[in-house]
């Protein structure tokens, strides 16, 4: 079965999920990285679409709307006591030192990214990429550095995109590869309480064809620009559930008759 046909498999049917837990594990880490790019593919957009029509907007707010800042040792701080907001064109940026701001703030202002406490944030028609600053060791970074990059991008689209998308893909992978080794911890404890025998790369590959419906359900939220509450929560809740249901799939061992 190709990968499209799994991909629609798994939307529905608990059962293919169960079944895919037999494959090659290449087969699924492939799977991984071609859901995160459908995944990513409204972000990439948003910020090839800011970068082409938001690059005076950015540097303006920027320049005469948001305090001095710099971050340091993957802290941000600022001549501010309380988080800046300001908003034009369709984008909104986000100065917060405080740690008041989360990354759900952040998901609902739409089209927004947002220097946080101790992390970078882009969001998209409710959802959002975040990226600690720790992440990048000894950065230091103002806004007169700030100024400069968004001038530097302005002269360089054409490489940038390419370059930030790629990045974005990258950091966006690690993340999905973390959250189904989380969520294979969780079917650890599910196929214990259906009494189903299963080791815990079984239980990866499951997990993995069990982000695709939440995953392209806020895909599509984010391509149509709507914001969906509670994503983070609703999205462990779903592949939870159909993680659940395949699981449930599968024949219970045969008892030993003495």
């Amino acid at each position: 079965m190709n990968i499209f046909k799994q991909l629609i498999k798994s939307i529905y049917s608990p059962k293919d999920i169960a079944l895919f837990r037999f494959q090659g594990i290449g087969k699924t880490i492939l799977f991984v990285f071609f859901l995160t790019l459908i995944s990513i593919l409204p972000s990439i957009i948003f910020f090839s679409t800011a970068l082409s029509t938001g690059i005076n907007s950015a540097r303006t707010i920027i320049s005469d709307e948001l305090p001095a800042f710099s971050i340091k040792n993957g802290q941000l701080t600022a001549d501010t006591k309380v988080p800046v907001t300001s908003n034009q064109d369709d984008l909104t940026i986000i100065l917060d030192p405080t740690g008041a701001v989360s990354n759900t703030d952040v998901e609902n202002e739409g089209n927004a990214f947002a220097l946080l406490k101790d992390e970078f944030v882009l969001a998209s028609g409710g959802r959002s990429n975040t990226y600690p600053y720790s992440m990048l060791q000894g950065l230091n970074f103002s806004k007169e550095d700030l100024l400069k990059f968004i001038d530097i991008m302005g002269e360089n689209q054409g490489i940038i995109i390419p370059i930030i998308s790629v990045l974005l893909f990258l950091f966006s992978s690690a993340a999905s590869f973390i959250e189904v080794s989380v969520l294979a911890l969780i079917g650890l404890a599910l196929k214990n309480l259906l009494g189903r025998k299963l080791t815990y790369r079984q239980l990866w590959r499951m997990a993995a064809y069990s982000e695709t419906l939440p995953t392209l359900f806020f895909t599509i939220m984010a391509a149509i620009k709507t914001t969906v509450p509670n994503s983070f929560m609703i999205n462990w809740l779903v592949v939870i559930i159909v993680l659940y249901l395949a699981i449930n799939e599968i024949p219970k061992p045969k008892q030993k008759i003495n």
